[in-house]
Protein backbone atom coordinates (compact mmCIF):
# COMPACT_ATOMS: atom_id res chain seq x y z
CA UNK A 1 0.00 0.00 0.00
CA UNK A 2 0.94 3.27 -0.73
CA UNK A 3 2.96 5.03 2.67
CA UNK A 4 4.75 8.27 3.20
CA UNK A 5 7.36 9.59 6.50
CA UNK A 6 8.09 12.62 8.12
CA UNK A 7 9.92 13.47 10.44
CA UNK A 8 13.75 14.82 12.17
CA UNK A 9 15.72 14.87 14.73
CA UNK A 10 19.10 17.32 15.50
CA UNK A 11 20.92 14.78 13.93
CA UNK A 12 18.86 11.70 13.94
CA UNK A 13 16.26 10.14 11.67
CA UNK A 14 14.15 7.23 12.04
CA UNK A 15 12.56 4.78 9.57
CA UNK A 16 9.27 2.55 9.03
CA UNK A 17 7.83 0.13 6.96
CA UNK A 18 5.94 1.62 4.46
CA UNK A 19 7.55 5.35 4.94
CA UNK A 20 10.43 6.63 6.33
CA UNK A 21 12.24 9.39 7.93
CA UNK A 22 15.41 11.53 8.91
CA UNK A 23 15.56 13.60 11.02
CA UNK A 24 28.71 36.87 9.50
CA UNK A 25 28.21 40.04 9.05
CA UNK A 26 28.24 42.24 6.42
CA UNK A 27 30.37 44.81 5.08
CA UNK A 28 33.00 46.21 2.59
CA UNK A 29 35.65 43.40 2.02
CA UNK A 30 39.26 43.28 1.31
CA UNK A 31 39.95 40.61 -0.15
CA UNK A 32 37.22 37.33 -1.35
CA UNK A 33 36.51 35.54 2.02
CA UNK A 34 36.97 38.32 4.49
CA UNK A 35 35.22 41.13 5.85
CA UNK A 36 36.48 44.06 7.95
CA UNK A 37 34.29 46.73 8.44
CA UNK A 38 36.01 50.27 8.62
CA UNK A 39 39.07 51.72 8.58
CA UNK A 40 42.30 50.59 9.80
CA UNK A 41 41.87 51.04 13.99
CA UNK A 42 39.17 52.78 13.77
CA UNK A 43 36.63 52.29 16.57
CA UNK A 44 34.51 50.31 14.61
CA UNK A 45 37.36 47.57 13.44
CA UNK A 46 38.57 47.48 16.45
CA UNK A 47 35.52 47.10 18.46
CA UNK A 48 34.69 44.07 16.34
CA UNK A 49 38.01 42.53 16.42
CA UNK A 50 37.55 42.78 20.39
CA UNK A 51 34.40 40.91 20.69
CA UNK A 52 35.64 38.45 18.06
CA UNK A 53 38.64 37.59 19.93
CA UNK A 54 36.60 37.29 22.90
CA UNK A 55 34.62 34.58 21.44
CA UNK A 56 37.69 33.09 19.75
CA UNK A 57 38.98 32.86 23.31
CA UNK A 58 35.52 31.48 25.02
CA UNK A 59 35.65 28.82 22.36
CA UNK A 60 39.39 27.89 22.33
CA UNK A 61 39.52 27.51 26.21
CA UNK A 62 36.33 25.33 26.15
CA UNK A 63 37.48 23.28 23.42
CA UNK A 64 41.47 23.11 22.44
CA UNK A 65 43.51 20.65 24.15
CA UNK A 66 46.47 18.67 23.36
CA UNK A 67 45.30 16.64 19.84
CA UNK A 68 46.84 13.29 20.34
CA UNK A 69 44.97 13.24 24.05
CA UNK A 70 41.59 15.16 23.43
CA UNK A 71 39.60 14.90 20.52
CA UNK A 72 39.57 18.59 19.41
CA UNK A 73 37.14 19.39 17.09
CA UNK A 74 39.05 21.37 14.69
CA UNK A 75 36.94 20.81 11.65
CA UNK A 76 34.01 21.88 12.78
CA UNK A 77 35.50 25.27 15.19
CA UNK A 78 37.33 26.22 11.75
CA UNK A 79 34.65 25.72 9.45
CA UNK A 80 32.40 28.66 7.47
CA UNK A 81 29.14 27.34 9.11
CA UNK A 82 30.20 28.06 13.15
CA UNK A 83 32.51 31.18 12.08
CA UNK A 84 29.02 32.55 10.28
CA UNK A 85 27.17 31.17 13.46
CA UNK A 86 29.51 33.15 15.67
CA UNK A 87 30.20 36.41 13.79
CA UNK A 88 25.84 36.92 14.31
CA UNK A 89 26.10 37.36 17.85
CA UNK A 90 28.59 40.38 17.27
CA UNK A 91 26.88 43.66 17.74
CA UNK A 92 28.24 46.92 15.37
CA UNK A 93 26.52 49.26 18.55
CA UNK A 94 27.61 47.55 21.51
CA UNK A 95 30.14 45.25 23.40
CA UNK A 96 28.33 42.06 24.70
CA UNK A 97 28.40 41.67 28.66
CA UNK A 98 29.14 38.59 28.48
CA UNK A 99 30.19 36.04 25.94
CA UNK A 100 29.70 32.06 26.34
CA UNK A 101 31.64 29.33 23.95
CA UNK A 102 29.66 27.58 20.98
CA UNK A 103 28.83 25.16 20.19
CA UNK A 104 30.59 23.29 16.63
CA UNK A 105 29.29 19.53 16.99
CA UNK A 106 25.58 18.74 16.16
CA UNK A 107 24.05 17.69 19.27
CA UNK A 108 20.68 16.01 19.81
CA UNK A 109 18.14 15.52 22.23
CA UNK A 110 14.93 14.97 20.49
CA UNK A 111 13.81 13.46 17.50
CA UNK A 112 10.61 13.06 16.41
CA UNK A 113 9.22 10.88 13.20
CA UNK A 114 5.58 10.06 11.38
CA UNK A 115 4.63 7.07 9.61
CA UNK A 116 1.43 6.52 7.43
CA UNK A 117 0.40 3.10 5.57
CA UNK A 118 -1.95 3.04 2.65
CA UNK A 119 -4.47 2.13 4.95
CA UNK A 120 -4.82 4.81 7.13
CA UNK A 121 -2.88 3.35 9.68
CA UNK A 122 -0.11 5.81 11.61
CA UNK A 123 2.38 6.00 14.13
CA UNK A 124 3.04 9.64 15.88
CA UNK A 125 6.62 9.04 17.58
CA UNK A 126 8.64 11.00 19.82
CA UNK A 127 11.70 10.51 22.29
CA UNK A 128 14.13 13.19 23.90
CA UNK A 129 16.37 13.12 26.25
CA UNK A 130 15.56 16.05 27.73
CA UNK A 131 18.79 17.73 28.71
CA UNK A 132 21.94 16.67 26.73
CA UNK A 133 22.54 13.10 28.30
CA UNK A 134 19.50 12.82 30.25
CA UNK A 135 19.94 12.14 33.96
CA UNK A 136 23.55 10.24 32.95
CA UNK A 137 22.48 6.54 33.38
CA UNK A 138 22.99 4.19 30.15
CA UNK A 139 21.22 0.61 30.75
CA UNK A 140 23.19 -2.38 30.96
CA UNK A 141 24.34 -3.47 27.60
CA UNK A 142 22.11 -0.80 25.78
CA UNK A 143 23.89 2.95 23.89
CA UNK A 144 21.56 5.18 25.18
CA UNK A 145 20.84 7.31 28.52
CA UNK A 146 17.65 7.54 30.29
CA UNK A 147 15.73 11.09 29.95
CA UNK A 148 15.82 13.68 33.11
CA UNK A 149 11.80 14.77 32.32
CA UNK A 150 11.48 14.48 36.66
CA UNK A 151 13.20 18.00 35.99
CA UNK A 152 10.05 19.58 35.95
CA UNK A 153 8.76 18.45 38.78
CA UNK A 154 7.29 20.76 41.71
CA UNK A 155 10.12 21.08 44.21
CA UNK A 156 7.78 23.85 45.91
CA UNK A 157 7.39 22.39 49.64
CA UNK A 158 4.21 23.77 49.68
CA UNK A 159 2.85 22.02 46.85
CA UNK A 160 3.25 18.59 49.02
CA UNK A 161 0.46 19.32 50.80
CA UNK A 162 -2.99 18.32 50.49
CA UNK A 163 -3.96 21.46 48.64
CA UNK A 164 -0.73 21.91 46.81
CA UNK A 165 0.48 21.62 43.42
CA UNK A 166 -0.76 18.61 41.19
CA UNK A 167 2.50 18.25 39.50
CA UNK A 168 4.35 18.26 43.01
CA UNK A 169 7.71 14.82 42.81
CA UNK A 170 5.90 11.57 44.25
CA UNK A 171 6.77 8.20 43.83
CA UNK A 172 5.90 6.33 40.73
CA UNK A 173 4.32 10.09 38.70
CA UNK A 174 4.75 11.38 35.59
CA UNK A 175 5.98 15.15 35.45
CA UNK A 176 4.56 17.50 33.50
CA UNK A 177 6.27 17.72 30.25
CA UNK A 178 5.66 18.84 26.56
CA UNK A 179 6.48 15.83 24.56
CA UNK A 180 3.51 15.79 22.19
CA UNK A 181 3.45 12.63 19.93
CA UNK A 182 0.19 14.14 17.94
CA UNK A 183 -2.08 12.77 15.94
CA UNK A 184 -5.66 14.10 14.83
CA UNK A 185 -8.83 11.92 13.91
CA UNK A 186 -12.29 12.85 11.50
CA UNK A 187 -14.70 13.78 13.93
CA UNK A 188 -17.45 11.84 12.41
CA UNK A 189 -15.62 8.18 11.28
CA UNK A 190 -12.46 8.41 13.60
CA UNK A 191 -10.40 8.02 10.57
CA UNK A 192 -6.60 9.50 10.21
CA UNK A 193 -6.62 13.43 9.59
CA UNK A 194 -3.18 14.39 10.22
CA UNK A 195 -0.26 12.47 11.81
CA UNK A 196 2.27 15.30 12.84
CA UNK A 197 4.29 16.39 15.74
CA UNK A 198 7.13 19.59 16.39
CA UNK A 199 10.13 19.38 18.92
CA UNK A 200 11.39 22.00 20.71
CA UNK A 201 11.04 21.69 24.50
CA UNK A 202 8.58 24.69 25.64
CA UNK A 203 7.31 25.45 22.19
CA UNK A 204 5.64 22.22 21.27
CA UNK A 205 2.37 22.67 22.31
CA UNK A 206 2.70 26.57 21.19
CA UNK A 207 3.80 25.37 17.45
CA UNK A 208 0.97 22.66 17.24
CA UNK A 209 -1.48 25.48 18.00
CA UNK A 210 -0.16 27.32 15.30
CA UNK A 211 0.47 24.20 12.96
CA UNK A 212 -3.61 22.75 13.15
CA UNK A 213 -5.11 26.66 13.01
CA UNK A 214 -2.82 26.52 10.07
CA UNK A 215 -4.24 23.32 8.47
CA UNK A 216 -7.72 23.47 9.69
CA UNK A 217 -8.55 27.28 9.73
CA UNK A 218 -6.24 28.60 7.01
CA UNK A 219 -6.71 25.37 4.73
CA UNK A 220 -2.86 25.44 4.24
CA UNK A 221 -1.39 22.10 2.88
CA UNK A 222 1.25 20.79 5.04
CA UNK A 223 4.57 22.43 3.86
CA UNK A 224 2.77 25.77 3.77
CA UNK A 225 1.55 24.93 7.32
CA UNK A 226 5.26 24.39 8.34
CA UNK A 227 6.52 26.86 6.55
CA UNK A 228 4.90 30.12 7.71
CA UNK A 229 6.24 32.22 10.14
CA UNK A 230 5.59 31.21 14.26
CA UNK A 231 5.46 33.21 17.45
CA UNK A 232 6.72 31.86 20.82
CA UNK A 233 6.14 32.81 24.39
CA UNK A 234 9.02 32.49 25.74
CA UNK A 235 9.69 30.30 28.83
CA UNK A 236 8.82 31.87 31.98
CA UNK A 237 4.98 31.99 30.71
CA UNK A 238 4.10 29.12 32.90
CA UNK A 239 4.67 30.90 36.10
CA UNK A 240 2.03 33.63 36.60
CA UNK A 241 3.63 35.88 38.45
CA UNK A 242 6.08 36.62 36.02
CA UNK A 243 4.83 40.13 34.63
CA UNK A 244 8.29 40.27 31.87
CA UNK A 245 7.53 37.48 29.97
CA UNK A 246 8.73 38.34 25.77
CA UNK A 247 6.80 37.24 22.86
CA UNK A 248 9.28 35.70 20.59
CA UNK A 249 8.04 37.01 16.98
CA UNK A 250 9.87 34.96 14.09
CA UNK A 251 10.60 37.18 10.95
CA UNK A 252 8.62 37.18 8.22
CA UNK A 253 4.99 37.60 10.70
CA UNK A 254 4.02 41.23 9.29
CA UNK A 255 5.50 44.54 10.98
CA UNK A 256 1.88 46.09 10.83
CA UNK A 257 1.11 43.02 12.94
CA UNK A 258 4.33 42.92 15.59
CA UNK A 259 3.64 47.08 16.14
CA UNK A 260 -0.05 46.14 17.00
CA UNK A 261 1.02 43.81 19.47
CA UNK A 262 3.37 46.33 20.97
CA UNK A 263 0.49 48.91 21.43
CA UNK A 264 -1.56 46.39 23.04
CA UNK A 265 0.97 46.18 25.55
CA UNK A 266 3.49 42.55 24.53
CA UNK A 267 6.60 42.84 25.00
CA UNK A 268 7.95 41.31 21.38
CA UNK A 269 10.96 40.57 20.43
CA UNK A 270 11.74 39.52 16.16
CA UNK A 271 14.23 36.79 15.95
CA UNK A 272 15.78 36.23 12.32
CA UNK A 273 19.12 33.64 12.70
CA UNK A 274 17.73 30.68 10.51
CA UNK A 275 20.76 28.77 11.73
CA UNK A 276 20.01 29.09 15.76
CA UNK A 277 17.31 31.63 17.12
CA UNK A 278 14.99 30.24 14.51
CA UNK A 279 15.09 27.13 16.32
CA UNK A 280 12.90 28.36 19.20
CA UNK A 281 9.89 28.27 17.02
CA UNK A 282 10.24 24.62 16.50
CA UNK A 283 10.98 21.68 14.09
CA UNK A 284 7.73 20.30 12.86
CA UNK A 285 6.67 17.17 10.55
CA UNK A 286 3.33 16.87 9.24
CA UNK A 287 1.13 13.75 7.32
CA UNK A 288 -2.00 14.60 6.26
CA UNK A 289 -4.41 12.04 4.99
CA UNK A 290 -7.45 13.08 2.75
CA UNK A 291 -10.40 11.40 3.60
CA UNK A 292 -11.59 11.35 0.05
CA UNK A 293 -9.10 9.57 -2.07
CA UNK A 294 -6.61 8.29 1.05
CA UNK A 295 -3.76 10.30 -0.97
CA UNK A 296 -1.10 11.21 1.86
CA UNK A 297 0.25 14.58 1.90
CA UNK A 298 3.79 15.40 3.94
CA UNK A 299 5.51 18.57 5.08
CA UNK A 300 8.72 19.00 6.80
CA UNK A 301 10.26 22.15 8.93
CA UNK A 302 13.03 23.98 7.28
CA UNK A 303 14.14 25.13 10.61
CA UNK A 304 15.25 21.33 10.85
CA UNK A 305 17.24 18.80 8.94
CA UNK A 306 13.92 16.61 7.97
CA UNK A 307 12.53 14.80 4.98
CA UNK A 308 9.29 13.29 3.37
CA UNK A 309 9.63 10.15 1.53
CA UNK A 310 6.84 8.03 -0.06
CA UNK A 311 6.71 4.24 -0.99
Amino acid sequence: GRGSGSGSGRGSGSSGSSGSSSGGGGGDGNSEGRVVHGSHNTTQYLHELVEALRLSFADAHRFVGDPDMEQVPAAELLSERFAEQRARLISPEHAAPRVEHGVPLSDSDTVYFSVVDGEGNACSFINSNYEGFGHGAVPAGCGFTLQNRGANFSLDPLARSPDGHPNALAPNKRPYHTIIPCMVTQEDTGELYASLGCMGGWVQPQAIVQILHNLLDFHMDPQTALDAPRICVAEGAQQPDRTDVVVLVEDGVPAESVAGLRLLGHRVEVLHDWLGDRQVFGRGQIIVRDRGNAVLCGGTDPRADGVVLGS
